[in-house]
């Protein structure tokens, strides 16, 4: 949808490049490089919140006095959100060396029209990847980086932000309901349901506002590799042609994404911590 010449419907947009099969052109390279990324992202969250309160936290909080089980967290206790915002946006900033090829491949895969048209250039993303460095050298491969880094480091700022503000506030409003009716019971299912609900909608609320971002890099990066182009004329040319609302095509589809798939995230990834202490 972001490519196309004309507005299109979700389901002209599924059927126009080889019916069901295609849905999953270039599946393989975001499946190959998922755990890396995402390992990247919350190893490089998890270090950068440690130097944060090493050399920027509270100096009356000491790193012996949080390990204590008399030190007890209050409502003011929480990660400000400029901690959040700035690890947030370093993961988002160090992710890109992974993302902005592995984008790049996969949406080079995902324009071609299938076997035995013209435009079939590429076979996989390995043969894809191994191609494009070979023509155009490494800068060829990581096309589109300072447009991705545009994306992803104040995304993830957000991501991050907006995800522990949604949980804080959440968790509290439980917390409340449960000293007023002491019939509600304590439990970690909600500890996992708020953190499935701020994944959720810190995903949407970030892919929202660096949507029309994601746009643009996508059209640099679907672009003939041999010619030079740029963040402010691509994005002058296409809104130029077509409208700003080019700019938020596609936007439904990302959301209807965004929702679940950073429900599970945190979730999953707190769970995980969770029982990895516990060994």
């Amino acid at each position: 949808m972001q490519t196309a010449t004309k507005q299109t419907s979700m389901l002209q947009a599924a059927t126009s490049f080889g019916g069901v099969s295609s849905l999953f052109r270039g599946v393989a390279a975001p499946l190959a490089s998922a755990c890396v990324v995402n390992a990247i992202i919350f190893s490089s969250y998890g270090e950068s919140s440690r130097l944060y309160d090493q050399y920027l936290g509270d100096p009356t909080i000491s790193a012996d006095d949080s390990k204590k089980n008399n030190y007890v967290e209050d409502e003011e206790d929480h990660d400000p959100w400029q901690k959040s915002f700035l690890c947030g946006s370093l993961a988002g900033l160090v992710q890109c060396t992974i993302v902005c090829p592995m984008e790049h491949v996969k949406c080079r895969l995902q324009v071609q029209h299938g076997k035995g048209s013209a435009d079939n250039v590429y076979k996989g993303p390995v043969q894809a990847a191994v191609l494009i460095t070979k023509k155009h050298g490494l800068s060829g491969l990581f096309r589109g980086w300072w447009t991705t880094c545009m994306r992803e480091v104040p995304a993830f700022g957000l991501y991050f932000s907006t995800y522990d503000y949604i949980k804080d506030t959440t968790t509290s409003l439980l917390a409340d309901r449960v000293d007023e009716d002491a019939s509600v019971p304590v439990s970690n299912s909600h500890t996992w349901l708020t953190s499935a609900f701020a994944g959720g909608l810190s995903g949407c609320f970030t892919w929202a506002i660096v949507y029309p971002v994601d746009v643009i890099k996508t059209r640099i990066q679907t672009s003939p590799l041999d010619s030079p182009v740029s963040f402010l004329n691509t994005g002058r040319q296409i809104v130029a042609k077509h409208g700003y609302s080019v700019l938020f095509r596609g936007l439904g589809i990302t959301l209807i994404r965004a929702f679940p798939v950073n429900a599970t995230i945190f979730p999953v990834y707190e769970f995980t911590l969770t029982q990895l202490g516990n060994l």
